[in-house]
């Protein structure tokens, strides 16, 4: 039996579902090759750093060619598993969480929504993306019943810790937080932070650093 290929390191985990996205961009538009200089800058990074991403999955590309676009797009999704369809719940239904239950992209990616829920009765009943918004008190009873392993909070911050909790308890391994508030969860369930307002902060920040930056040159110059 071969012996078990390393660990894949999460850094490059979240570079290879950046570069599956070019890549099936490059695919839908009709490229059979791309080099690793244009699939680097396409996604962002450098040629090196995308190869030494890519040694993660064995050897890939040919030297002079680059690499074959479908086959690199399959290997990638095979890797991430994409190919399985992964069933997640969304908790709070608010203009975020109906942009996301909405979304029809997550579905080509291997993720599908098999339950909405929210607090508020007003927002209980109604049908997002194809699923009947629930109230959250029926969130075990959901997650048991659709063996739901991943679980997106895109609640207000005081009740986001609660939520998390509630989705721990009933079997919930893996969560995507866009509360803008730090979670405490047990071992063995991976949380992930998505702060929109931290991320304009850095490109308010860097916006302003670049201007400052230019004005010196114009004074020194």
């Amino acid at each position: 039996m071969p012996p078990p290929r390393p660990r894949i390191p999460e850094a490059t985990v979240a570079r290879l579902a950046v570069y599956l996205r070019v890549l099936a961009g490059l695919a839908d538009g009709g490229r059979r090759n791309v080099s690793s200089g244009e699939l680097a800058s396409a996604a962002g990074v450098n040629p090196a750093g995308l190869r030494k991403d890519l040694s993660h999955l064995g050897p890939c590309g040919v030297r002079g060619v680059g690499y074959e676009v479908a086959t690199l797009r399959d290997r990638i999704a095979r890797v991430l598993g994409v190919e399985q369809s992964r069933p997640c719940v969304l908790v709070g239904i608010g203009n975020l969480g109906t942009a996301l239950a909405d979304y029809a992209g997550f579905g080509s990616r291997g993720f599908r929504f098999v339950g909405l829920f929210d607090a508020a009765p007003e927002r209980v009943g109604r049908r997002i993306g194809g699923q009947p918004v629930r109230p959250v008190a029926e969130l075990d009873e959901v997650v048991a019943a659709t063996a739901a392993t991943i679980g997106v909070i895109a609640t207000p911050a005081d009740v986001a810790q609660s939520v998390c909790d509630r989705l721990t308890a009933a079997g919930v391994r893996s969560i995507l937080n866009f509360a803008p508030v730090a979670l405490t969860a047990p071992a063995g369930v991976d949380v992930r932070q998505v702060d929109l307002s931290v991320e304009l902060q850095v490109l308010a920040f860097l916006g302003q650093q670049r201007g400052a930056t230019a004005t010196t040159v114009e004074v020194t110059a």
